[in-house]
């Protein structure tokens, strides 16, 4: 497997594309995107678990159990959730997307991120249709239009793509997504949608999309707060001619390691990008009884508004995260705990047998300065081992936050 170039139009039979089309007042970035395959696709996807689900996230449940779709149009600057004809508008989008593509309504899938409790601009989006459906491109340039499109308070796009070989074919798979805040998900991420030319029945990516999601977007957090639009969904067309993937095969493990891969750098790329953050946070837990109680505690680490704060700081304050440790509801012995900082500047631990250690406070601030800081624990009680993801927390969060309907 490898990366390559060409994010949601890496795949075979695959295109994309995105405009501004006005949704949001003022705004003049891309903010309708649109994805479409060539054939029609075995589809999966998850949806977030807040109660308080979006009219798109509603339509999408309903549209992909049957298995199937063939194209994806989303936008970004308003939520479609809780607000005025919400569902009558995301049938809207979908009947307007199938009408430009001339394929079935039922065959589109989606995608709505913003403002929550406003009315959908529809009549811009109608508008700008026929521009969208001009813009769909099958090279690099029309996975970058579209990952703009979705972009909200994001400061960078994600994509991502990988090449791989199945029964001598060669096989690709791209994705792209957004998040920034709002990031805590309990199912994938914000929006985050994936292509390949890969043959595989829609059960079978339905199983190997929530094996990855598990250990990829479910380690993530930026704020603790779970969407109501959260999406992630897979669409894959055949276009490669291989032997269709099945489970327990070797297929399937290079598919699977195939999406892991994209999906741990699209989910690392968005707990980068939180909103305001300065750093990158990895936390490995180690030396766990399993991997279930091992990713407890690493989860409670890189929630820790005091660990988020101490690393905006660059403030070793490695009592912050043993204490997130301990309020994590897992069991475990204090004083077996071992704490380390490590960046690209080196190593320093910090504390030993739950005990701190004396420690060069200017190599500290040294690491702690670097765009991703990781926090490596062992809590030296067996073999098991999880990484997961976060950022710190930085004034500019509150900003950003404190008016963002408005």
């Amino acid at each position: 497997m490898k990366f390559i170039e060409g994010g949601i139009t890496a795949a075979r039979g695959f295109k994309a594309g995105g405009v501004n089309a006005g949704i949001k007042a003022g705004r003049t970035k891309n903010d309708l995107a649109l994805i479409a395959s060539d054939v029609p696709c075995a589809a999966a996807g998850l949806f977030t678990r807040n109660k308080v689900k979006a009219a798109p996230v509603q339509l999408d449940i309903e549209t992909v159990r049957k298995g199937s779709a063939r194209a994806i149009i989303a936008n970004s600057g308003n939520a479609n959730a809780c607000a005025p004809n919400d569902m009558e508008n995301a049938r809207k989008m979908q009947k307007l997307a199938a009408e430009a593509l001339g394929i079935s309504a039922d065959e589109v899938l989606v995608g709505s991120t913003g403002v929550i409790g406003v009315e959908i601009n529809i009549a811009a989006i109608e508008k700008g249709l026929p521009a969208l459906a001009a813009s769909l491109s099958d090279e690099a340039a029309g996975s970058d239009e579209a990952a703009k499109a979705i972009m909200t308070t994001d400061t960078k796009k994600k994509e991502q793509a990988a090449e791989f070989e199945i029964g001598g074919r060669t096989v690709k798979l791209g994705g792209i997504s957004k998040g920034s805040g709002m990031i805590h998900p309990n199912m994938g991420t914000m929006l985050c949608y994936l292509t390949t030319d890969c043959a595989i029945d829609c059960v079978t990516l339905k199983k190997v999309l929530k094996e990855v999601c598990d250990v990829t977007f479910n380690r993530i957090s930026v704020d603790g707060d779970t969407s109501t639009n959260d999406s992630l969904i897979i669409l894959a067309n055949g276009m490669a001619g291989n032997e269709p993937v099945i489970e327990n095969t070797e297929g399937y493990a290079v598919f699977k390691e195939a999406l892991l891969a994209v999906c741990t750098d699209l989910a690392r790329r968005m707990a980068a990008d939180g909103e305001g953050a300065k750093h990158l946070i990895t936390c490995t837990v180690a030396g766990c009884e399993s991997e279930e109680k091992a990713e407890i505690l690493s989860k409670s680490v890189i929630g820790s508004s005091l660990t988020k704060a101490a690393v905006f700081g660059c403030d070793a304050n490695w009592g912050r995260v043993l204490c997130a440790l301990g309020y994590s509801g897992a069991d475990f012995d204090p004083l077996k705990v071992d704490v380390d900082f490590v960046s690209s500047a080196g190593r320093i631990g910090v504390c030993r047998q739950g005990k701190g250690l004396v420690f060069d406070e200017d190599k500290a601030l040294e690491i702690l300065k670097q765009d991703e800081v990781i926090i490596d624990i062992n809590m030296n009680e067996g073999e098991a081992a999880v990484t997961c993801w976060g950022c710190d927390l930085t004034y500019d969060y509150v900003k950003i936050n404190g008016d963002y309907r408005t």
